[in-house]
């Protein structure tokens, strides 16, 4: 078979065997769209100076600073970043930035889906993508654990290409712009939207109390007490409190029950082996000791036999 037969076959096993209305339309209407994206950003080219503004005033609003950031566990050091709604933010204020996940391919026999996440500076047409293959899978404790239930595998695969998404998003976006944003999110989530650090410090321990967090387990996070807590203490527990809320952490792995020293285990075994001692029978009452030998003997009646009554010398 010559390579001029095999091109056409290729062809025919790689395209459906029917491309409906709906599906035509669809491939117009996206062929158009890309045309029309590059066209607009050569037309309307972005003003940095008013990107930086958007970024700096979007920074500053305490709802996007509470979601800046993530905070994960590996093995024993905890991860922190930026994070993908920071991303897509500052994409936004950038401007002229397209960007998306598709799964490419979900298959059910092997377990895995096939996805791919991209981003794209219309204007400078700078892109950046990358294809991964997510198994319908979840880490647990207790190791990985399939997933069957297709909640659980859309839930997995969005969670999975919003990790990529991030990085592609910050890969065609410059440095600095990132780093500025960054820093202004920080100070953001430090001031803590102009409230008292007293009461600041407050809510932080009833919102993990909601979690069953006890604040001596915060004390021991943070490493001091609550009356030495600072701003930046503050910051990276409501950083922690939003990876936990969003399953990004465990509370078990993050605040771990406080160890047992020998030294209290000695103790307590001491205490528990007093405590049985006192509970122990009492003693066998012992024998009256016999009377002195220069006393006067008692009779039957307990008198003494000398001055019994009736009874003269």
């Amino acid at each position: 078979m010559s390579t001029r037969d095999i091109a056409p076959m290729q062809q025919r096993l790689a395209a459906p065997g029917r491309v409906g209305q709906g599906t035509a339309v669809e491939q117009s209407r996206a062929v158009a769209e890309v045309q029309a994206a590059v066209i607009v950003a050569q037309q309307c080219p972005r003003d940095i100076q008013v990107a930086q503004r958007e970024m700096r005033q979007s920074c500053a609003q305490k709802g996007l600073a509470d979601r800046a950031f993530y905070s994960y566990r590996r093995g024993t050091t905890t991860v922190n970043g930026p994070s993908v709604h920071m991303a897509r933010e500052l994409a936004r204020c950038w401007g002229n930035v397209q960007y998306g996940i598709v799964e490419l391919r979900r298959d059910d026999d092997y377990h895995q889906s096939e996805m791919q996440a991209w981003a794209w500076d219309v204007q400078t047409n700078s892109r950046s993508s990358t294809t991964f293959i997510v198994p319908h899978k979840r880490d647990v404790s207790g190791g990985p654990k399939p997933l069957t239930d297709m909640r659980d595998i859309y839930e997995n695969n969005a969670n999975m290409g919003a990790r990529r998404l991030r990085e592609v998003i910050f890969s065609i976006l410059p440095p600095w712009f990132v780093e500025e944003a960054k820093d202004l999110a920080h100070k953001t989530l430090s001031d803590g939207g102009g409230k008292p650090l007293p009461q600041r410090i407050a809510d932080a321990v009833a919102m993990f109390e909601g979690l069953g967090v006890t604040a001596d387990q915060l004390e021991t996070r943070v490493g001091r007490p609550t009356a030495k807590w600072t701003e930046y203490d503050v910051a990276q527990l409501g950083i922690t409190f939003n990876s936990l809320r969003r399953g990004e952490l465990r509370i078990e792995e993050e605040f771990p029950p406080p160890r047992v020293s020998t030294d209290e285990v000695v103790g307590r075994t001491a205490k528990a082996k007093a405590g049985k001692s006192d509970q122990s029978p009492a003693a066998t009452p012992t024998a009256p000791e016999p009377p002195a030998a220069d006393s006067p003997a008692e009779g039957d009646d307990g008198w003494p036999a000398a001055v019994r009554p009736g009874e003269g010398a």
